[in-house]
């Protein structure tokens, strides 16, 4: 993967959480969307994460997606942790060589030398204040895929303590613990702001922008650079191609590569091979969807379908609800099959269904609504098995 830094943005973002910005709330909190695959790890990672430190601030990065069968809120703690006992290894033999069993940060906070590296002895407001007594400089926890937080009661209390610890160490014109939470689903990553019980009430969701023209130069520039046979590279069409792959830099330069190997055996210019295997890409990933929908059992199709339909409105036992399963079905559905079929959803690999620890659903891939929105709006909804297939049945 090439590489393409954003630093101008990763400037502007610093500048925000520092609280140098003229207007926003950025200080209290960034939250950033982008759907999956659009580059929003790597900029956290290889734009804000360094500029961040540029800055003089210390960073700490967990991805809540790194360990799936984590709890959430366990990840959060052990990043901080980690942090902390880089910061305090070196008090910590000190301590253990002369027969110390705490040590105390500014007389204030006090940690067990044993658990150097773990939080579960200490709130995570301390351990943070801890991290920034001993840095003695700011710190910046980056949070990736943070609505996955929501799916466990640790995490939510995890979420939470960061708000508390961000009111605790914040003081006006003094910038201490800076938030980033990163989502790649904008409907789940507002559960964490817009009700009045959310930890980060009254925050905004900012949509990452995706990479645009400025991306396309560069990777034209490339082009031109290693095949100058190629110039001038048709930069409009390649735009129009990352457009198809859906903004997604991975599969945009494999599609490249693909169409410039030297095993291509390409005769003429690449720009319209390259566009007719982001539309091969896209039929794929459609030709996917539309399998693992046929391939559920009737009630799985009919409370997937109504969750595609209503989106953050979904309730999947009311009565209203049951109505719908039972007229897509042909049969009567009560809540108990409701559930059961919930969970089979859940229990797909990979999973066609998120759940929170509030009991709330949500389609697991956001791209599953464009794609269903996508059906619906040619009228080629719901997707119908080929000729002679018979329907499953539920058990």
């Amino acid at each position: 993967m090439i590489s393409f830094p954003r630093t101008a943005l990763a400037e502007q973002l610093v500048q925000a959480l520092q609280g140098r910005a003229f207007l926003g709330d950025v200080h209290n909190g960034l939250f950033l969307a982008a759907p999956r695959r659009t580059g929003k790890s790597t900029f956290l990672r290889s734009d804000l994460q360094p500029t961040l430190e540029s800055a003089g601030v210390t960073v700490v990065y967990v991805d809540l997606w790194a360990d799936p069968r984590r709890d959430p809120g366990a990840l959060i703690a052990e990043a901080i942790g980690g942090s902390l006992d880089l910061h305090l290894g070196a008090v910590a033999r000190a301590a253990r060589r002369t027969g110390l069993k705490s040590v105390k940060l500014a007389g204030t906070v006090e940690i067990d030398t044993s658990r150097i590296g773990h939080v579960d002895g200490l709130t995570l407001v301390d351990a943070l204040r801890a991290l920034h007594e001993r840095a003695g400089k700011p710190v910046a926890l980056i949070v990736d895929e943070a609505q996955h937080a929501l799916t466990s009661e640790a995490g939510e209390a995890a979420m939470t303590a960061l708000k508390s610890a961000r009111d605790q160490l914040n003081k006006p014109g003094q910038i201490n613990l800076m938030l980033v939470m990163s989502g790649s689903d904008r409907d789940k990553l507002l559960r964490l702001v817009v009700s009045a019980s959310a930890p980060f009430y009254g925050s905004q969701i900012q949509p990452l922008p995706p990479l645009d023209a400025d991306f396309i130069a560069h990777v034209a520039d490339l082009v031109e650079a290693q095949r100058p046979d190629l110039r001038p590279v048709d930069r409009p069409a390649l735009n129009s191609a990352f457009a198809v792959f859906n903004h997604r830099p991975q599969f945009f330069m494999a599609g490249l590569g693909a169409v410039l190997s030297p095993l291509a055996a390409l005769t003429g210019r690449f720009e319209p091979a390259l566009l007719e295997a982001a539309q091969d890409r896209l039929r794929e990933d459609e030709s996917q969807m539309e399998s693992e929908f046929l391939g559920l059992k009737p009630t799985e199709q009919a409370v997937l379908w109504r969750m595609l339909e209503q989106g953050p409105r979904f309730r999947p036992y009311d009565s209203e609800a049951l109505r719908f399963y039972r007229d897509k079905t042909g049969h009567p559905v009560n809540a108990t099959q409701a559930q059961r079929a919930l969970e089979s959803l859940r229990q797909r690999m990979p999973a066609l269904v998120w759940k929170s620890a509030r009991g709330e659903y949500s389609v697991e891939d956001a791209a599953m609504y464009r794609w269903y929105e996508a059906r619906r709006g040619a009228n080629l909804w719901p997707p119908l098995p080929p000729q002679g297939q018979l329907p499953l049945e539920d058990d």
